[in-house]
């Protein structure tokens, strides 16, 4: 983490004088923080940054992605109690919020994991601001990120079609975009997955479609023999209750938005314990 992301992180819980770290003595002390739910850790590399900011002394044995039992400790401190306590929410919000999606997200991969092997992936459904740090979560538990932004690949998405017609989109993406780009495709119907394929997206979302709807599209891909050569993604209303319906279709990447929005926050707590001098 950028030390400019820790100091916004900073003057939001902090904007002005904080009174009652303030007041404690100016002691060292230990503290603790653990987890009191089962879960999979993530967020470790930033609390990690957070800490040295604060010239907080840790040490654990965690790494993100990571299974942790209920009240296990996950970091040992030792530092200036005022140092502790002007640090403590920020901390952890951050274990709380990332360990929550990378929970959410080994769930649902584990879900899957014996039906089909298509990737769960992320969307760009995330908090503004802290993008990456949820994206990596994504990754500790299992899934895979998508896109970072809109520059990572060349989505055409419904109202580019609206716009545009969906031969001329795909037409004007393939003449923009380098060689390194991967063009995505958003269709909603059958006939429009096959004529973007024809048209040479690498990847075709099937975007709101039933699970029914989805096999017999991959059904005429196949007949048509185009199913080979293209990615196909599901999307759309997808989550945990329905999640291994879609996975039995035969898609290659499912992605939910659901991984970070409805992804509960871990409940992580720290503890001073002892005075040092």
């Amino acid at each position: 983490m950028l030390t400019g992301e820790i100091e916004k992180f900073v003057e939001e819980d902090q904007v002005y004088l904080d009174i009652a770290s303030s007041i404690v003595p100016s002691k060292k002390v230990n503290a603790v923080i653990f987890t009191k739910q089962d879960c999979t850790i993530a967020g470790v590399e930033e609390v990690k940054s957070i800490f040295d900011y604060f010239g907080i002394e840790y040490s654990s044995s965690f790494t993100d992605g990571d299974n942790v039992g209920s009240g296990e400790t996950i970091f040992r401190l030792y530092s200036e109690a005022a140092s502790i306590l002007c640090a403590e929410r920020i901390i952890l919000n951050f274990l709380g919020h990332l360990s929550g999606i990378a929970t959410m997200t080994r769930s649902c991969v584990s879900r899957i994991e014996n039906i089909s092997s298509a990737k769960i992936a992320c969307t760009r459904k995330t908090v503004p601001g802290i993008r990456r740090f949820e994206k990596a979560a994504v990754v500790a538990g299992g899934g895979d990120p998508h896109r970072f932004s809109l520059s990572d690949m060349v989505m055409i998405k419904d109202n580019h079609i609206k716009l545009m017609g969906l031969e001329e989109a795909i037409v004007a993406a393939r003449k923009h975009s380098s060689f390194v780009q991967k063009v995505e495709v958003e269709v909603e119907s059958e006939q429009d997955a096959v004529t973007a394929v024809e048209l040479g997206a690498d990847i075709i979302m099937l975007d709101n479609m039933d699970p029914g709807l989805i096999i017999r599209t991959l059904q005429t891909l196949k007949r048509k023999g185009l199913r080979d050569s293209v990615i196909i993604e599901a999307s759309g209303g997808i989550h945990q209750g329905n999640l291994e319906e879609y996975a039995k279709t035969g898609v290659d990447v499912i992605s939910m938005g659901s991984l970070v929005y409805d992804a509960g926050w871990i409940d992580v707590s720290l503890e001073i314990l002892t005075d040092t001098i």
